[in-house]
């Protein structure tokens, strides 16, 4: 039975979703469902995820909601296939620190810098300038704090790529497609880093599949 994730590419919850099974070789079906319509307020979708956010996921009886719980899951329950993206033994202990780095100390920031200079114009909205320079200035030390850390491995996590460079992978894709890109060129450890976790193959499966839509 091949995994359901429902979900559209518009999301950046979903699309680390996406990455995870591309990076894993997994076989997927993408169920769209049109926020716009309010598909994921309506009783069919609340019963995958009752706060009526995507995605949603399904891996035969399975049934799970929350992007970085189903990465993890993808992760662990298909250790053997693709790349790892887990650790075994302390090192885990590290890369498990920075996701929740990721979702705690960089999602927060970098999602309200996401909706203001991304999403409003996109959807015709004024951009809170305020909020931009606010956020921006909170952006500034959670990077400082990235070229530290990248000075003392190749990766967030450890010397592997892992979810805690995943996670981060469709936020930063289109943050780099604002005038925020020169706050990660300015540390040239965060900038290579950049550079390598959007050039993996199997993001470019994810931009692919934005592309076709």
């Amino acid at each position: 039975m091949v995994m359901k994730v429902y979900g559209n590419l518009m999301s950046t919850a979903a699309m680390r979703v996406f990455a995870a099974l591309y990076e894993k070789d997994l076989e997927f079906e993408l169920v769209t469902v049109d926020m716009k319509a309010g598909e994921h307020k309506q009783e069919n979708f609340l019963a995958l995820n009752p706060f009526g956010q995507v995605p949603a996921f399904e891996d035969g009886d399975l049934k799970l909601f929350e992007s970085r719980a189903i990465t993890q899951y993808i992760a662990h329950e298909y250790a053997a296939k693709g790349a790892p993206l887990v650790c075994e033994g302390k090192p885990m202990a590290t890369v498990a620190v920075w996701m929740e780095v990721e979702a705690h100390q960089f999602d927060p920031v970098a999602s309200k810098l996401q909706w203001e200079l991304v999403f409003k114009p996109l959807f015709g909205m004024a951009v809170d300038a305020a909020a931009v320079k606010e956020n921006e200035a909170k952006l500034v030390k959670v990077l400082d704090v990235y070229e530290a850390r990248l000075g003392q491995s190749k990766y967030l996590g450890c010397d592997c790529f892992t979810l805690a460079d995943l996670h981060h992978i469709p936020t930063l894709t289109n943050l780099m497609g604002t005038p925020l890109k020169e706050l990660f060129e300015a540390r040239p450890k965060v900038s290579a880093w950049v550079a390598d976790i959007m050039a993996r193959p199997a993001w470019a499966k994810v931009l692919a599949m934005r592309n076709k839509q």
